[in-house]
């Protein structure tokens, strides 16, 4: 099992990958952290022996801030605050993602501003080591202050109320503590508005966002290099040179890409003096289209991994000085954005990996049996596959409307501007499931098109694309039950089957 040991600051979205994919991770807090940990401890509960007035240790919150609370109501205050939160709704997060939403809480906490005990970091360790995950409904963030209901979700699991899952079993929080050995988490003062207080809930979508997203960027390039092979098209698009003259980094990586996954091709040889003067845009613009995706998940991954070692508590402890300041770290509106753009690039990927599809389907365009099917007619073949994908690619337009531009006004006008970060992710979530289910439409018909001339080996990465696919999936002869077969190869897209295969015989690709 692989251990990740936090501090706080060099947390990387590859760190979480493990998470990500559903394996097993170990936490551990680095010994520097702890101090770090001790020290905000010690500023509120100075401020707490002095009977000082402080935002978040001594008083309510939100419009409720200007009320004090005795000494003696501090734990119940924190108490009341996370179930009051605990006002989510909707299907369940998935439960990687909560793992996720886990770690980079703790990772938060210990970077020493947050103010809660060490006691507190150690038990939340345990728990994620031993499999307890908090049951989070999906709907009810605004994105600022943070992820409010969801992370009150999580806290109160740690406090026995609600439900957690352990052993991927859904039960009650006091039975779930009991499963792994643990009391019930008590806060104490600053800890609940410690936990609840964050925007780590659409960093995790986010994160897991991401981290398919550079998978999905190769796989594109992989399925879309059989295609290209299926329809005789051209690699003069993708000559180095021409990257050179656009200037973009991603478009250099798509045409990089595409010369170790077509080399020693003899479709490409067997049609290199043909009287095709250009390939249809869906062909000849990948390197702009996928290049352009390229570009925009970089820019992504660099927000997102700045995000990952954030404090976005409130109020703020200075240790070093005793301040305590209240400021809005916890607005999520960097993550928004960036979460908008991710699912606006990812349908640029579904739109033109449908336009291949239709190359392929259609006999008009692609000097292939009509919807690639040896006896169309009394065959339908794959005409409602591409009917499919296009669906999907126009559902995600619907999708790609930014969450980021919209804001409510919330408790009482005290919140009142919000980030919409939650929504914006999980929309990017929606979004990447359709891309994984389009690119899965595309690679199963580039390969049913490729037996129209399997005499003909195509390059290195294609004909690897190819066999993996034909592991899980056999050639269409007469019509049959379809759906299997798309699951199938949607499974080989999403969990990077398919770009595997193709680094696996081409070397690396470029995200």
């Amino acid at each position: 099992m692989k251990r990740l040991t936090l501090d706080g600051r060099s947390l990387s979205l590859s760190d979480l990958a493990p998470l990500a994919w559903g394996e097993p991770l170990e936490l551990a807090v680095a010994p520097a952290a702890m101090k770090r940990v001790h020290a905000a401890r010690r500023v509120v509960e100075d401020h707490v022996a002095a009977g000082d007035v402080v935002y978040g240790l001594t008083t309510g919150f939100g419009k409720l801030k200007s009320v004090a609370i005795d000494a003696a109501d501090l734990e119940t205050l924190q108490r009341n605050l996370v179930l009051s939160h605990c006002c989510g709704m909707g299907p369940s997060m998935p439960l990687h993602e909560v793992r996720i939403s886990q770690v980079l809480r703790l990772n938060g906490l210990v970077r020493g501003h947050s103010g809660v005990s060490p006691a507190l970091v150690e038990a939340l360790v345990r728990l994620f080591n031993k499999g307890f995950v908090p049951d989070v409904p999906q709907k009810g963030s605004v994105g600022a202050s943070g992820d409010l209901a969801p992370l009150a979700q999580i806290s109160a699991a740690y406090m026995g109320y609600g439900h957690a899952f352990v052993g991927g079993k859904r039960m009650t929080a006091k039975a779930a503590l009991k499963a792994v050995g643990e009391p019930p988490v008590v806060l104490q003062a600053k800890e609940g508005l410690a936990l609840i207080n964050g925007t780590e809930i659409m960093k995790a979508i986010g994160t897991a966002n991401c981290l398919r997203a550079w998978v999905l960027s190769k796989t594109a390039d992989a399925v879309a290099s059989l295609s290209l092979e299926a329809l005789f098209g051209s690699l003069k698009p993708f000559d180095p040179r021409l990257a050179e003259l656009k200037g973009h980094d991603g478009h250099g990586k798509v045409s990089r890409n595409f010369a170790r996954l077509l080399k020693g091709s003899k479709v490409l040889a067997s049609h290199k003096n043909c009287d095709r003067v250009q390939d249809p845009y869906c062909l000849r613009c990948i390197p702009q289209v996928h290049g352009a995706f390229k570009t925009a998940l970089a820019h992504v991954g660099e927000v997102l991994a700045n995000e990952v070692n954030a404090v976005t508590d409130n109020p703020v402890l200075f240790p070093d000085t005793g301040e305590v300041v209240s400021a809005g770290l916890f607005h999520g509106q960097p993550v928004s954005m960036v979460m908008d753009y991710l699912a606006l690039a990812l349908c640029t990927v579904a739109n033109i990996s449908e336009r291949r599809v239709e190359q392929m389907v259609n006999p008009d365009l692609s000097n292939l049996p009509a919807f690639l099917t040896p006896r169309p007619g009394l065959n339908s073949g794959f005409m409602i596959a591409q009917v499919s994908a296009a669906s999907m690619a126009s559902e995600n337009k619907a999708l790609a409307h930014p969450a980021s531009v919209d804001s409510v006004p919330t408790s009482a006008n005290q919140e009142d501007h919000v980030s919409m970060g939650t929504t914006a992710a999980r929309k990017a979530r929606e979004v990447l499931d359709n891309v994984e289910r389009g690119l899965a439409i595309e690679l199963v018909c580039a390969a049913q098109a490729r037996e129209f001339h399997r005499e003909l080996r195509a390059g290195k990465g294609a004909e690897a694309v190819y066999a993996a696919l034909r592991e899980r999936v056999a050639p269409l002869g007469e019509d049959r039950y379809l759906r299997d077969d798309l699951e199938a190869a949607r499974e080989l897209v999403a969990g990077g089957t398919v770009a595997a295969a193709a680094e696996a015989a081409c070397g690396r690709l470029e995200a």
